[in-house]
């Protein structure tokens, strides 16, 4: 067997999640990035994807891994070949010959996901795509003090959607941060896994907050309820980036 990583960047504009749907015609990324391999292998490819972004959800380092031991591109060019194949919303970034045992999901250690708000009295059509408007002014202070109660190991139970089968909630996030670049607003988390929406359960959450409808110092709280209604709404998946995943280690955060 060998087996290849690759490296993918994608706007999730036009499609609904990265996992296959079969069945439903509904495009999805994994059935766009088999079709192009399986073009350029004359084999049926399946891919395994690190995440299984949503519908409207972006990524610039999603990362697969697939079985090629048939493949007739050598790995240095594969990038280039790919891309003269996928569609311009689907980049390929980097590839790599890895171990036999290497699995993109499984092997993981940890994501960095960054969620961006676009914080203005006035909508940017560059940015509709990319971001939450949110017309209203946030406070940045409140909601970085919010953030950080989420640091640490902790039961997650209240950011994960509603009837989720998961039932080991317990994840740890090395990183919370909040950022102002100009009118845009990064929410930046990283952490060894993320529940069903949790990060855009997390962000409805903290918008309450910078909003002033709720208060920093209740996040202890809220995480402890342990109760999908103590939190704040789910927030559109347009503004969510899968923006890293980690195999050897964190960065320094």
């Amino acid at each position: 067997m060998r087996n290849i990583k690759l490296t993918i960047a994608y706007d999730g504009t036009e499609y609904y999640g990265f996992q296959e749907q079969r069945g439903t015609g509904l495009p999805t990324i994994q059935e766009v990035l088999e079709s192009a391999l399986t073009k350029m292998a004359g084999s049926y490819i399946q891919v395994y994807g690190a995440g299984r972004t949503d519908s409207g959800v972006h990524a610039r380092g999603q990362v697969i891994n697939f079985d090629c031991s048939k493949w007739p591109v050598p790995t240095e060019r594969m990038v280039l070949a790919l891309n003269g194949i996928l569609p311009r919303d689907i980049v390929a970034v980097e590839a790599e010959d890895v171990p036999r045992d290497f699995h993109a999901r499984f092997s993981a250690k940890g994501k960095t996901y960054v969620y961006r708000v676009y914080n203005s009295n006035v909508p940017s059509p560059f940015e509709n795509r990319y971001s939450l408007f949110v017309p209203t002014r946030l406070d940045i202070k409140s909601m970085q003090e919010a953030a950080s109660f989420l640091e640490g190991t902790r039961d997650f139970k209240t950011f994960q959607a509603a009837n989720s089968p998961v039932r080991n909630t317990v994840r740890t996030i090395h990183r919370a941060g909040v950022f102002r670049e100009g009118n845009i607003i990064n929410f930046r988390f990283t952490g060894d896994g993320f529940l069903y929406n949790m990060i855009r359960i997390i962000m409805g959450t903290l918008l309450e907050v910078g909003q002033g409808k709720r208060s920093p110092g209740e996040m202890p709280g809220i995480i402890a309820a342990g109760n999908r209604t103590a939190a704040g709404p789910t927030v559109p998946g347009k503004g969510l980036f899968l923006e890293a995943v980690y195999y050897e280690h964190f960065p320094e955060v």
